[in-house]
């Protein structure tokens, strides 16, 4: 028979067991380790997150809030004034401007990458003497201000055109390509291995169908990012419909539009605020649904010269 020993009973009751006060303390412990380890690592994209983000939580608060609360020391709504969106978007001409806005947007798009494709794809695939002097003189093209040839183009099209208060001037040249989007594409074009575009070729497809049956379905997310960024400069694009089409209000656009609404409601800031928000949230619903392609795209561009 075996007899246990005060120095065996006191190790056994040193020792921990699972389920014990002492275990679930250490397991806590170790938890708040995991947890201020994250927390370390991840401060800097914390702090740059509320950065960005704050912004428009304040703008969207302001939105909901009163005529008298807004942009007092308080900063949460007392009451959560939800009529102020409807009240912008009932105001004559908001849904005009939004209307326009999509038009110049959506079509200028689809312009802009159905025009720059064929050309970025000549300049990636295509030998012929002179190549890099045509690239070279796009890229060039990227470096001039548009405020230098806004006086000539603007009499172009208002004298000679008759465009004048219309936003025809801004998705007319959308259809003769863009330069930043030819460079975007061809520089996705060049990562492209040539068997794929040879076997189409050896298959019986011309230029024209390997282009569009073999090459655009592998380069979907480089025309994504490029669609994607001449969307956002064409729903806000200022400069433009400010040069074209300030006089007509038929034609303006939110940006455009916007600038007036404030300078109506100078004092309503709530109502200010909550035509931003609706200005912004297109974009915001936007980027949030093709942020991966988007994300792909600008990532796997530019990796061959």
């Amino acid at each position: 028979m075996t007899h246990a020993t005060p120095a065996t009973l006191s190790r056994g009751a040193s020792a921990p067991r699972p389920g014990t006060a002492s275990g679930t303390r250490a397991r806590r412990a170790a938890r708040r380790r995991r947890a201020l380890q994250w927390i370390a690592v991840h401060a800097l994209g914390l702090a740059a997150a509320a950065f960005f983000v704050l912004p428009f939580v304040f703008v969207f608060l302001t939105a909901v809030m009163s005529d008298n609360q807004a942009l007092t020391r308080d900063l949460w709504p007392h009451t959560w004034q939800w009529s102020n969106f409807r009240t912008v978007w009932d105001t004559p001409g908001f849904l005009t401007w939004w209307r326009n806005t999509l038009v110049y947007a959506v079509a200028g798009t689809a312009l802009t990458v159905v025009s720059s494709l064929p050309v970025a794809y000549a300049l990636a695939k295509f030998r012929f003497p002179g190549r890099n002097l045509v690239m070279m003189l796009v890229i060039s093209t990227m470096m001039l201000p548009p405020q230098v040839i806004i006086i000539p183009m603007y009499l172009f099209w208002t004298k000679q055109m008759g465009m004048d208060g219309t936003l025809w001037p801004l998705i007319i040249p959308m259809a003769f390509g863009d330069a930043f989007t030819i460079f975007l594409l061809r520089q996705f074009l060049l990562t492209v291995p040539k068997e794929y575009t040879e076997a189409a070729k050896v298959d019986g497809c011309g230029e024209v169908r390997t282009l569009l049956t073999v090459v655009v379905p592998m380069i979907k997310p480089a025309i994504a990012a490029v669609a994607l960024f001449q969307f956002f400069y064409c729903w806000n694009d200022y400069f433009g419909p400010q040069i074209y089409a300030s006089s007509n209000p038929a034609a303006w656009t939110l940006s455009y539009g916007l600038e007036s609404f404030k300078g109506a409601h100078h004092t309503n800031w709530n109502l200010t605020m909550a035509a931003t928000v609706l200005v912004m949230a297109p974009v915001i619903v936007v980027f949030f649904f093709a942020q991966k392609a988007f994300i792909e795209g600008v990532t796997l561009t530019g990796v061959k010269g």
